[in-house]
């Protein structure tokens, strides 16, 4: 987790900016806050590292995405292709804005391709939810070249990718708009935040007013702002923006730590025959925050997971049995359960979840083993824990009755 690696004063001095105005509000009370306008200044940075035009924080990368999807035009009965391999809330975002989540294939770039995509299009195809998973990020020109053929609306999760660019552009930056997450588990936190960002006016001031309750930010009085469209509050504090402001700045160096030690960590590892790595469509741009290794095949996975466990061997993930990544643990979307009716069981679902056919998916994240990155790692550190990853893979790769 980099940036809870880096807790210091810059953020406490963004914290007690805030707490001696006692305005925690975002807008408005602009005699009081004495010029503190923190939210403001953490898109300010968000627009600095990707070069958006529009940013606008919220309270979090889940609503930041759900709200990409509703300025983006994507609703109530609109298929959208979307990946089995993400964090739950993108998948959580497309059914709550009333739209029918489509499964597609992903690749070793732990994304969705463009040949996944193009098998998944049907007559009723609205957009593509693409995810850049695990710090990296999709294969973009296929993918782009798909969308457009197709003129299909891209929205783009770069929860876990912020920072990550593919051929000089910033994810979150190809489709109509993207969302970055700012949780506690990412490259920059703001304990919860989001982000979105957009090359679109239109968009961005459509987000803007759906992220609080319709208010068009208009004027000096808040109660007598208009209210072009309905929305809902996913507004940010200025206490969690005022973390995100710090954190935020310290993400070039943070990006350039990381991708020294990954680097030497797959060095290291290379020389083990056996343990490959996912493919990164540019390296150029990789965020580095990840670590994804690609085992042989499945039960190797299993097995040299079991062997770093025995060791005692922490700070990975095994996508393929975790709860909230991955599709084949997603008993309440295979069975609907849900606290309230969601359209999609109203007009039915565009795929049977209980029976998806995805056998490169199975494949890839079956075989991926994903150590999140530290930037404030020693070497010594790093060819220990390189050590103790190839002597359980080397295990692991052993013949059963070996």
């Amino acid at each position: 987790m980099p940036g809870t690696e880096l807790f210091g004063a810059e953020e406490r001095k963004e914290i007690d900016d805030v707490v001696s105005t006692g305005i925690l509000f975002r807008y408005g009370h602009d005699a009081q806050r004495n010029n503190h306008w923190k939210a403001k200044d953490f898109e300010a940075e968000v627009k600095k590292i990707t070069g958006a035009k529009f940013a606008h924080a919220m309270s979090s990368g889940s609503t930041a995405i759900a709200t990409a999807m509703a300025a983006s035009g994507i609703g109530t009965g609109d298929e959208v292709i979307v990946p089995p391999f993400t964090f739950m809330a993108t998948i959580e975002a497309v059914l709550f804005v009333g739209a029918l989540p489509v499964f597609a294939e992903i690749d070793e770039t732990l994304c969705l391709s463009a040949e996944g995509i193009k098998k998944a299009i049907t007559p009723k195809t609205k957009g593509v939810c693409l995810v850049h998973m695990c710090g990296g990020m999709a294969d973009m020109d296929p993918i782009m070249k798909v969308i457009n053929d197709h003129k299909l609306i891209l929205v783009e999760d770069a929860g876990q990718a912020f920072a990550a660019s593919y051929k000089g552009t910033y994810t979150g930056l190809f489709g109509k708009a993207g969302s970055y997450s700012f949780d506690f588990f990412k490259i920059a936190t703001a304990g919860e935040g989001g982000v979105l960002v957009t090359n679109d006016e239109e968009t961005y001031k459509k987000a803007d007013v759906y992220s609080d309750h319709g208010h068009d930010h208009i004027g000096n009085n808040r109660g007598m702002e208009n209210h072009p469209y309905l929305g809902f509050n996913y507004r940010i504090s200025e206490l969690h923006a005022a973390v995100g402001v710090a954190q935020t700045r310290k993400v070039p160096g943070i990006k350039e730590k990381n991708r020294t030690n990954k680097q030497f960590l797959t060095s290291e590892l290379s020389k083990t025959e056996g343990i490959g790595f996912a493919r990164i469509a540019d390296p150029a741009g990789d965020s580095a925050t990840f670590l994804n290794l690609l085992m042989p095949d499945t039960e190797t996975a299993k097995r040299t997971v079991a062997e770093l466990n025995a060791a005692g061997v922490g700070g990975f993930n095994y996508w393929f049995t975790n709860m909230y990544h991955f599709i084949n643990q997603w008993d309440h979307i295979k069975e609907m359960r849900t606290v309230s009716k969601l359209p999609v069981e109203v007009l039915g679902a565009p795929q049977d979840y209980k029976n998806l056919d995805l056998p490169k998916t199975q494949d890839v994240v079956g075989r991926l083993i994903s150590f999140g990155v530290r930037c404030t790692w020693t070497e010594a550190e790093m060819k220990d824990l390189a050590s103790k990853i190839s002597a359980c893979a080397v295990k692991a790769m052993k013949p059963v009755n070996a």
